[in-house]
């Protein structure tokens, strides 16, 4: 008995380290308590086993983060830090990560995604950040952040800065005053630049860049640190762009708004020059040629249960023809291998696919929804990429969420001389 539990307690703590995560974030990880890395020691001690569930869970994990930070050992090596806020599934971090960066600290509140990028990256992110104090952050060269867009989008409600999650960006203001970061990237949705008529852009380029803007309402909620730090003014070089992710490579019409910002105090380039623009109007000549039969697995290897039934495709067609009965252009939309693009995949994809469907008459079948690793490659993960860490459900979520990694690493490219060293 006694080996069989040192053997279990082996495979325990060779599961984790090879994730690169210590006993805390392991057990975080797997849903435990605040007391759970006492369990997972005595788990690798031999003092006592995993129940079956646990370990169902534990052999579900990779034996390996394979997209873990190279500089993870020695982050002196690094040719700059980065931070990396609201993290998602690690869509911003991979691409900076692989022009030289190394990630100091990570946020994000949601466990599932936190399950995904533990999976790939070997960290556990921190949770809520309006509940971490800035001094609590490690000093870093660039500040990421695809800050929550549901405020801002056209499927949401809009009200921008009326919305808990749309002032997510004071969180980010007030990390930037403290620290002072050489740069940052911000994303957001398309919507984010004519809301409230352009004003809520307005006010955050203003307060950027550290020109006066008017008072923020007290009824506005944000943390208590956020709003003292209002006061301190920001010296940022700032520029935005909308760009399409289909330019770079991606076969999706998908839309965001990019934000960066170079600190004219430490990047003298950056206060002799609106450098911004000059990156923005390179980044808006790439073109790139797409097919959505490069992201596609071949139809008869996909597993049926992606295939929407007869009744869900009546529905599809019923609504589309209401819809066309009132003059607009809502319902579902099937593609083809040979379509140049898709439509922007959307955190609602779990529900019923109908924004992308994948045409099936060369097997005789209804259409079918995109499988997790079709999204993954839709959205330009690379193929090491693990999406077995959650359900079909939380991965169509997850990339519904994230950015188009081809983007970032084009903007990422264009940020590093000017961060590096």
């Amino acid at each position: 008995m006694l080996d069989r539990m040192l053997d279990i307690g082996a495979w325990v703590q060779a599961k984790r380290e090879g994730l690169g995560l210590t006993q805390k974030a392991f057990a975080e990880l797997l849903g435990m308590p605040e007391t759970g890395e006492r369990t997972v020691r005595g788990w690798e001690l031999g003092e006592h086993f995993p129940t079956p569930a646990k370990r169902a869970q534990i052999e579900n994990l990779p034996d390996t983060a394979s997209l873990r930070s190279p500089y993870a050992g020695d982050p002196d090596r690094a040719d700059f830090s980065f931070i990396d806020l609201f993290a998602g599934i690690g869509g911003i971090r991979y691409p900076f990560q692989n022009q030289g960066g190394h990630c100091v600290f990570t946020s994000e509140w949601d466990k599932f995604s936190k399950k995904t990028y533990a999976a790939n990256f070997g960290e556990v992110p921190h949770g809520d950040i309006t509940k971490i104090a800035a001094r609590d952050i490690p000093p870093h060269d660039v500040l990421l952040a695809g800050f929550p867009c549901q405020a801002f989008s056209q499927a949401g409600l809009k009200q921008g800065f009326n919305d808990t999650r749309g002032t997510m960006f004071f969180e980010i203001q007030r990390i930037l005053a403290h620290h002072r970061p050489k740069a940052f990237l911000l994303e957001n949705v398309k919507q984010l630049k004519g809301h409230d008529q352009g004003r809520t852009l307005k006010t955050i380029l203003a307060i950027l860049e550290g020109r006066a803007v008017p008072e923020i309402p007290e009824a506005v909620p944000m943390s208590e640190e956020a709003r003292k730090s209002l006061g301190t003014k920001l010296n940022y070089r700032v520029g935005f762009r909308v760009l399409k992710a289909a330019n770079f490579g991606v076969p999706q019409n998908r839309e965001r708004v990019y934000i960066i910002g170079f600190d004219r105090d430490q990047i003298a380039a950056a206060d002799e020059a609106d450098i911004c623009s000059r990156i923005f109007d390179r980044l808006e000549k790439v073109k790139c040629k797409t097919r959505v039969g490069d992201i596609l697995e071949d139809n008869s290897s996909v597993d049926r249960k992606y295939t929407i039934s007869d009744r869900l495709l009546a529905g599809h067609e019923r609504r589309l023809a209401g819809h066309k009965e009132k003059g607009n252009g809502f319902g579902y939309s099937v593609f083809t291998k040979d379509s140049p693009y898709t439509n922007t995949i959307s955190a609602r994809y779990y529900k019923d696919g109908s924004e992308i469907l994948i045409d099936q008459s060369d097997i005789g079948e209804n259409p079918r929804k995109l499988t997790p690793r079709e999204c993954a490659r839709l959205q330009g993960f690379p193929k090491e990429f693990n999406v077995d860490a959650v359900s079909d459900c939380q991965n169509y979520r997850q990339f519904g969420n994230s950015v188009s990694v081809p983007v970032i690493e084009a903007i990422a490219a264009e940020m590093k001389p000017y961060i590096s060293g």
